[in-house]
């Protein structure tokens, strides 16, 4: 039986919503059961839960010829303490690549941060990180978030730029908005631009469906304003055939060293290293931390056949886990 593409936007928007809701994430986390089966589908898309296991992902990136991105993940924090707790978490990573000299970024969302809380609490805590990321030789790249914080989010970029001009920005191809967003931050002498499809449940007033036809030929459009523009761009998809075609229309620009390909771990580990190997300029995110929730549902929405690699996943920790135990009987 075949599922339709309906079908699977339908299953999609359902994930996304069990993504968003917290009263469910924290009966999950709060079963051991349940929260065993989370951890071990979320393996697949996660450096593990700590700063070390995110520096031994960046090696094993770094080894494949790929620059890296650190991300510890999480969102919408609620708590100031926790917020300022969260800071010290970025700033601690920021230490240790002042140590190890990669060619490292530091990727989050500003609600991480305190945003959600107080935009000045998450444009404190965020100018901290600026300037230990600038310290260690590297800068922050801003996470996009939902639409309804697209405006903060913008807003807060453009404070942090007037004293770290260096700081990247995401924008959504798929919000209505974007187009003119664009023109706006290219307006301003800033970082990096990375642009991605989005993730997030939105209403179709505001953002076209992941499955729209017409998706790819919106990204396809801001990829080449973006390009055109001379500003540093980051192409952040792991759409094969989005790929070729951004390859078929630009060519060697593509090729110049202000164009990175990016994609998430375990999101098109071969497709990256083949660009690499085509003489492409490559960065790979090592995502980690305990607060997976939301980010490994949205992995799973934004291509529903994930649910059967999750399957995969949990059956091959199941018969790795018997094994062991018959092992040591």
């Amino acid at each position: 039986m075949l599922i339709s593409p309906e079908e699977f936007e339908l299953a999609a928007d359902n994930l996304r919503a069990l993504a968003l809701d917290e009263r469910l994430k924290a009966q999950v986390m709060a079963t051991p059961a349940l929260a065993r089966i989370a951890q071990r589908i979320s393996q697949r898309y996660l450096a593990g839960d700590s700063i070390d296991s995110a520096f031994a992902q960046v090696a094993q990136i770094t080894s494949r010829g790929h620059r890296s991105s650190i991300e510890c993940v999480g969102e919408s924090i609620r708590d100031r303490h926790v917020a300022e707790a969260e800071t010290g978490i970025f700033l601690r990573i920021a230490e240790r690549l002042k140590r190890s000299k990669t060619d490292t970024t530091l990727s989050f969302d500003l609600s991480h941060l305190g945003s959600a809380i107080d935009p000045e609490l998450g444009l404190r805590n965020a100018l901290r990180v600026a300037r230990a990321a600038r310290e260690a030789g590297t800068y922050l790249m801003i996470s996009a978030e939902g639409s309804d914080r697209t405006d903060l989010v913008l807003e807060l970029w453009e404070k942090l730029i007037c004293d770290f001009p260096e700081t990247g920005i995401t924008l959504q191809a798929r919000l209505s908005r974007t187009s003119q967003d664009l023109v706006r931050v290219l307006e301003l002498q800033a970082g990096p631009v990375r642009l991605v499809k989005g993730a997030f449940q939105e209403p179709l007033e505001t953002a076209m469906a992941r499955n729209d036809p017409g998706l790819a030929d919106r990204y396809a459009q801001l990829a080449g304003a973006l390009i055109s523009s001379g500003r540093q761009t980051n192409i952040a998809t792991h759409d094969a055939r989005l790929i070729r075609r951004l390859k078929e229309e630009h060519g060697a620009a593509l090729l110049s060293p202000q164009v990175e390909f990016e994609m998430l771990q375990g999101l098109g580990t071969q497709q990256l290293d083949a660009l690499r190997e085509e003489g492409f300029t490559t960065r790979e995110y090592a995502v980690f931390g305990p607060e997976y929730w939301l980010y490994v549902l949205n992995r799973l929405a934004e291509e529903p056949q994930r649910i059967m690699l999750a399957v995969a996943d949990l059956q091959r920790t199941h018969n790795a886990a018997q094994g062991s135990g018959m092992n040591a009987n």
